[in-house]
């Protein structure tokens, strides 16, 4: 396969706490596509079938962007998030036509489960290390659970929302920050288990050097 398609992420292969399972080639491998394919899978089926038994809106996106990271870490190459996203949305609808919907498969856990991927992509384009790392992992947390939350809304508003839903007033009250408290400590959770914030190839810094004998 054309390195071009999935091109190395040096920042993210130099920061992986998975390091040693990665490749430094620039072909992609096909180990690798497999990789990305199965996150993909595996963040659609936990979306729909684990239960986290916690009732506060917006989280889920826990659900997706761990095993969404785990695949950034192993397969640290650009454009790896629209591969797990493309791979998730597919699966969920495959598996959703075929009658397993499972539970709590809302329109806007469909959304971040979807958009997830993408927004690591973008957010994690220069990442190189350091604390803006963790921030690019923060901001797609957010930036994918408040579509989550504006398509889930809407969803309420038109009265497109599965039966038993709570009603929009009393949901958005809590929704409103709840999603986006979910949202940056999921990015950021996830960030920090798959990732170290110092390149793993940067010495680090030299101590200074000691007097010798005593100052003129």
């Amino acid at each position: 396969m054309a390195s071009g398609m999935l091109a190395r992420h040096d920042g993210l292969r130099a920061t992986t706490r998975l390091g040693f399972l990665n490749t430094s080639q620039e072909a992609v491998q096909t180990w690798e596509v497999l990789v990305l394919l199965g996150a993909g899978v595996g963040a659609a089926l936990a979306s729909m079938f684990v239960d986290l038994n916690v009732r506060i809106p917006g989280h889920s996106i826990l659900k997706v962007v761990i095993p969404i990271a785990a695949g950034f870490a192993i397969v640290p190459r650009r454009g790896a998030g629209s591969v797990m996203g493309l791979t998730a949305l597919a699966t969920s609808l495959c598996l959703r036509q075929g009658g397993f919907a499972g539970d709590g498969m809302s329109l806007g856990s469909l959304t971040s489960l979807t958009a997830t991927g993408p927004l690591l992509d973008w957010t994690l384009r220069r990442a190189q290390g350091g604390w803006m790392l963790y921030v690019g992992f923060a901001l797609a947390g957010l930036a994918s659970n408040v579509l989550a939350l504006c398509v889930r809304g809407g969803a309420k508003l038109i009265g497109f929302e599965h039966a038993g839903g709570r009603p929009l007033a009393s949901w958005i009250t809590q929704a409103s920050y709840t999603y986006i408290l979910c949202g940056l400590g999921a990015g950021l959770i996830s960030g920090m288990l798959w990732f170290y914030s110092r390149r793993r190839n940067q010495p680090q810094a030299q101590p200074q050097a000691q007097e010798r004998g005593a100052t003129p």
